[in-house]
Formats: C-alpha cells, sequence, structure tokens
C-alpha cells in the first residue's frame, strides 16, 4: 500500500483496525514531498502576527497597504491608499487609546462587527499590538448568536462599522455585565450614545476614540507563538456556536506552508501583488489570505460591501490575486457563458475552436499562459479584461467547485485557478491544488507542506482506509498550525483533537497523484455552493413542527445555492383543506395539485420566518409523496432513522427536477 506519487511522501505506516478496542483501521501518513525532511522552521525572531506586520512596516514603509474607494457625491472614484507607515501609525494610535479604558489588558477579548474595510484592519492589527484576542462578530451566525458570542467570550470591547450599533445595543442589557467600550467605524447618534449609556456602555465615534490616547505611548506587552490570536466562532451542528482559539503559532504556520508551495512553482507572493478583500474578514480564508499579503509587503483593496457592485470594484482596482467562493465563480461563469452564447455565430465558433484547442494544450502538459497565446491575445483577453486585466491567481476554497465551472475558468482567465480545502480548526489551508496540473481538477490537491494527514475507515459507512485502490475515510490532520482547541469547551475539544490529530469530519478519497478529493461528510451536516453550513437533522425538526407536515426529507448539496424537500402531508388535515379551497380528487391527487404544492411551501416559510431561520435555511422547493417514508422501500432503519443516502436515491428525479424548476 502506499502511493507512488511525486507530490506526497509516506512518513508512518498504516495501522490495522484493533479487533478488541473497536478502533477503526488508518491509512499510512502522509504529507508533502516538499517537506519529507521535516517542515520548514519558522524564523527565529518572528513570533507573532504583529511581527509579521512590523517586518514589512520596516522593510516596505511607503507601499500602498490598505485601498478604498474614493465616494463623491454619491459616485465611486479610484481608490484611495494608506502606506504600511500611516496604517501603523494609525494602530499605535489606537491601541494607546484602548489602554486608557483601563482593565483592557493582554488576553482581553476586543469584537470586530463589520463587512471588510480599512478600519476592520486597523482594529485587527491594534488587537496584535496589545496581544488582545480578535473576536470576530457576523450575522451569518442568525439570530441571537452575537450576544451569546459577546457573553461567551466575555468581550470588553467592540469596534463595529455604524450600520452595526444598533444591533450591539440591541444585546443590551444582558450584554452590560461584560461590554464597557463600544467604538463605531465612523459617527454615532444621541440616541445610541444615550441608550449605551444608560447600560453603563461608552460609545465612541471613531474620531473621538482616537483622540483619547494620551501623549505617552503605552509599552506594547511581550508575545508569546502559543498566544491566543484569535478566536473564531463557527456555527456547529447542534447547539450554540463554538469559539475556535487559533494562536499566533497556527498563523506563522500557515503563512510559512503557503510561501514553501508558492516558491517550489516560483509564484510565490511578491511585494507588487494586489488582493480584492471582499470575502468576510470574519472567517479564517480571508484573515489568513489578509496576513500573508501583509507579509509580502503587498496591497489589499477592499470591496464596497455591495455584491451587485463587485465586478465594478474589481475592474476599477485590477487586482493580481482573487479568493472566492463557488457561488461567485458559478455567477461569473454564466455570466461569461451568457454573453458568448449571445454573441452572434460567427464570434461564437471562433471562441469555441480557441477554447477547445487551448483546452486540449494545456490536457497535454502546457502550461496554460503557454497554451495558446495567440489566441489569449485576441479572444481570452477580453476576459481578463473583464476582470481587471491583471489577475495571475484566483483561489477558490469554502465548498468544491463544480469541475466544469473550473476547466473553463482555467483556460478563458489566463490565470491559475487553484481549488483549496481547510477548515477554521486548521487554520484554513491543509490541501491546495497544483497550478497546470489539469488532472487535479475536481480534487482539493496534495496537503500544504506544513500538514501531516491520514485517513481513518469508516466501517458503519463502508469507507476503507487501507483499500489498495481509493483509499478513503475520515480525513485527520496534524501540524503546527492546528487550532488549540475550543473555547471554554474541553468537551468538545476532545471529541475532535486525539493525540495531536484532528478529525475533521470529512470524508476524502486519496488520488494516485497524491491529491484529496473530498467525497462525504461523516455527520449529516452539509455545506451549500455559498459555503454555509446547513444542519439538516436540526432544520427538519423545526418544519416538523408544521401541522400537515407528518414528515420531511430535507436535501442540499454544494454544489446548489439552496435547500429542497419531499414531504409526507397529514391526511385528515389534507383533504379538509382541499375541500374548503376547492381542490377536487382523492389524497393522491391532491398531493400532485400545484395549488398544494405551494400552500404548503408556503407553510413551511412561514414557520421558517417564525422561527427566525437563515435564508439559506429556508426549503425553496417540495415535492409531496403521499405515501409515508417506510422501511420497505429501505429509506428508514428499523429505529426509524433516515438512510440518507437511499433518500437520495429513490428520490433523485425528483430532486433534480426540483433544482431545475426553480434555476
Amino acid at each position: 500500500m502506499g502511493m507512488k506519487s511525486r507530490y506526497v511522501v509516506e512518513v508512518e505506516k498504516a495501522k490495522e483496525g484493533g479487533k478488541g478496542d473497536g478502533r477503526p483501521s488508518v491509512g499510512p501518513v502522509y504529507r508533502n514531498v516538499l517537506a519529507k525532511d521535516g517542515f520548514r522552521p519558522l524564523s527565529n525572531d518572528v513570533h507573532s502576527c504583529w511581527d509579521v506586520f512590523c517586518s514589512s512596516v520596516e522593510k516596505y514603509p511607503n507601499n500602498p497597504m490598505l485601498g478604498q474607494r474614493q465616494i463623491i457625491d454619491g459616485k465611486a472614484g479610484e481608490y484611495v491608499w494608506l502606506t504600511y507607515k500611516q496604517v501603523y501609525d494609525t494602530v499605535l494610535k489606537l491601541g494607546d487609546s484602548i489602554c486608557t479604558r483601563g482593565g483592557i489588558n493582554k488576553g482581553a477579548r476586543c469584537g470586530i462587527y463589520g463587512t471588510n474595510c480599512t478600519k476592520w484592519v486597523v482594529s485587527m492589527q491594534a488587537c496584535n499590538a496589545h496581544s488582545l484576542h480578535c473576536v470576530p462578530l457576523y450575522d451569518t451566525l442568525g439570530a441571537g448568536a452575537v450576544k451569546y458570542i459577546i457573553c461567551h467570550a466575555e468581550i470588553s470591547i467592540i469596534f463595529a462599522e455604524e450600520t452595526k450599533i444598533s444591533e450591539v445595543l440591541k444585546t443590551l442589557p444582558d450584554t452590560a455585565k461584560y461590554l464597557k467600550t463600544l467604538v463605531s467605524f465612523s459617527t454615532i447618534t444621541n440616541e445610541q450614545k444615550q441608550m449605551a449609556e444608560t447600560c453603563g456602555l461608552e460609545l465612541y465615534s471613531w474620531e473621538t476614540f482616537l483622540h483619547l490616547g494620551s501623549k505617552d505611548q503605552y509599552e506594547l506587552p511581550s508575545k508569546m507563538r502559543s498566544d491566543i490570536c484569535t478566536i473564531m466562532y463557527t456555527s456547529g451542528t447542534t447547539g450554540e456556536p463554538k469559539g475556535v482559539m487559533i494562536t499566533n503559532e497556527s498563523i506563522l504556520s500557515i503563512l510559512s506552508g503557503v510561501h514553501h508551495h508558492l516558491e517550489s512553482m516560483s509564484e510565490e507572493f511578491r511585494a507588487s501583488d494586489v488582493y480584492f478583500s471582499y470575502l468576510p474578514l470574519a472567517h479564517i480564508f480571508d484573515r489568513v489570505i489578509e496576513e500573508l499579503f501583509i507579509s509580502t509587503g503587498a496591497s489589499i483593496g477592499f470591496w464596497r460591501g455591495d455584491v451587485k457592485l463587485l465586478i465594478d470594484d474589481l475592474k476599477e482596482l485590477k487586482p493580481t490575486v482573487f479568493c472566492s467562493v463557488p457561488r461567485v465563480l458559478d455567477r461569473i461563469y454564466s455570466g461569461l457563458v451568457e454573453k458568448i452564447s449571445s454573441s452572434g455565430f460567427l464570434k461564437q465558433t471562433l471562441f469555441n475552436v480557441a477554447y477547445s484547442y487551448k483546452l486540449r494544450n494545456m490536457s497535454r502538459g502546457y502550461k496554460h499562459d503557454e497554451a495558446a497565446p495567440r489566441f489569449d491575445k485576441i479572444i481570452f483577453n477580453k476576459v481578463k479584461e473583464g476582470l481587471g486585466g491583471k489577475l495571475r491567481l484566483i483561489l477558490s476554497g469554502a465548498a468544491p467547485l463544480s469541475a466544469s465551472v473550473e476547466t473553463f475558468l482555467r483556460v478563458v482567465t489566463c490565470a491559475h485557478v487553484l481549488q483549496g480545502y481547510g477548515l477554521t480548526e486548521s487554520c484554513a489551508g491543509s490541501f491546495v491544488a497544483q497550478p497546470n496540473e489539469l488532472s487535479m481538477i475536481g480534487t482539493v490537491g496534495p496537503p500544504l507542506p506544513n500538514v501531516d494527514v491520514c485517513l481513518m475507515s469508516v466501517p458503519e459507512m463502508g469507507y476503507d482506509a487501507l483499500a489498495a485502490t481509493a483509499p478513503r475515510g475520515e480525513v485527520l490532520l496534524r501540524g503546527s498550525s492546528l487550532f488549540s482547541g475550543y473555547y471554554k469547551r474541553q468537551d468538545l475539544t476532545k471529541e475532535v483533537l486525539v493525540d495531536g490529530w484532528f478529525h475533521t469530519g470529512d470524508i476524502g478519497e486519496w488520488q494516485p497523484d497524491g491529491s484529496m478529493k473530498i467525497i462525504d461528510r461523516k455527520k449529516n451536516i452539509f455545506k451549500l455552493s455559498q459555503g454555509e453550513y446547513v444542519s439538516v437533522e436540526n432544520l427538519e425538526s423545526i418544519f416538523s413542527l408544521v401541522p400537515i407536515v407528518d414528515a420531511i426529507w430535507i436535501y442540499g448539496n454544494s454544489f446548489e445555492s439552496f435547500l429542497v424537500a419531499v414531504v409526507n402531508p397529514n391526511k385528515e388535515l389534507l383533504e379538509s383543506w382541499a375541500a374548503e379551497n376547492g381542490v377536487p380528487g382523492d389524497f393522491d391527487t391532491i398531493c400532485e395539485n400545484s395549488k398544494t404544492n405551494a400552500y404548503i411551501l408556503g407553510e413551511l416559510t412561514s414557520i421558517a420566518k417564525e422561527k427566525k431561520l437563515k435564508g439559506f435555511e429556508f426549503v425553496k422547493a417540495v415535492h409531496l409523496d403521499p405515501l409515508p417514508f417506510d422501511m420497505d422501500r429501505d429509506l428508514l432503519t428499523p429505529t426509524f432513522k433516515k438512510k440518507r443516502s437511499q433518500f437520495l436515491k429513490y428520490y433523485q428525479n425528483v430532486v433534480d427536477g426540483m433544482y431545475k424548476s426553480k434555476r
């Protein structure tokens, strides 16, 4: 057993499952071939994310660091930049103001709440400077999550976008015990100030707060790699959000691994790079990439916060690197396909010829810029210009990108399109695909040179990590980039961190070349195409509260952005509704009537609203099956648990139909 791959090397042998202790077997441990003699050590003078920033300020004081579009008379103009030195000075000033507030010492928790912008990063760097644990707050965690996090993390100070101030004030008085200072990224109203003060909370505008600092500068605390840098709350399958504790070392290890990986392909980031920042900084993917850019003295330009204006911002900024999620790339893809198909016969034919010629050469192993340089100039250049004209790298994360979209973008954008895989707990990057390797499409590539990986068999799902061909199992990760635990939840930490190995809950399959393909989730939680997690059992229990719903099966997958469902309606209730609403026929016929379908979908929507579910948790299409889910069709176990894979097999055509009808 063991792969003969040019990308990974085996560092430990497989372990057979224990016959007595019931432990599943574990496949061989592999790591990136670049690290076959050990992982690259971190440089001696860098102990924290603050050190990373300071060394760039020393090397590149006048490089543009953070940029936002100037808005003049409601119109967006060009990007206006702050240099590394200007940002550094503002950060120190902000840090001094934080210190004047008293009681905020090393290890205190500081919340940041808002869309990515210059002040987000300035606040984040102030946390880095004073060793405060940065705790991002964000909306998609659902109603009540912001209050939960403020209380659970005992946050004493929050920096928030102007539009989020009212959201924070809504958490009073429950949060007043912890929260003492609230600072707006811009202005505040007198009304808000009074409301805050009645609960003992000091509310400041950005400018007022910035000038609180006295003339004497406060000493910065010493920092260690083992210090917590950020606590990122992620939505759990069940219950409350979990705070993932990430140390300086985790982030430094990732930066080192990514640099090592990109260097080996001469694609390393340079000071001249420009990054387009729109994926939320509240999530690890974007946070790590921005730390990476800061470490190379590069520039970060922010979007305006409106999805409809995203491409407009992109064209103005002309970034060289663009990180994305499948949902955005799907949108770009369908926009391009639409444009091509409406461009007249001749242009379309020419495009298709160029496309197949370039794809054929890329499949033969040509690099994308050598596969069809002439076609790049006359045909694909238009696509490139549409994305700003300077793009060289598109990274996709958070959910699997479909092979057709990935292939198309690799050919037409004249940039590398790479899929990656990681979790908040693994500090984002764990696997990244190789550019110029078309065979890796559909996979997340080999591991980065900062983690060890093995698969663990999952016998109950039929996954065998020791299989001779296509070994499959739960992906386990080990390395210094892992999180150090869930904040105040040792019990949950113990479940997933065992002997240094993090159990991801994702099922992977090794490919012969050493890349990994993610094929399943161990538990019944899945991601939609926009990267949001859905806990299906939890939702089914909510939708079952509708009296007319006897049973419901909800389905979604990471190539679609919404959920669909099959419902067994309650016979008595439905028949009496039909009589009242003039829907004729027997039970089966009533179930087939589109009026019935619309009624039940409406009932599902109203309970979703009542329970304050998030938009992506709403069911968008439903099929009514008069026949109750049963064991005869192998849909249920003897204890009436749903066999989800059987459901999908049985209702596949129905599911496909529902997705088609909504497109």
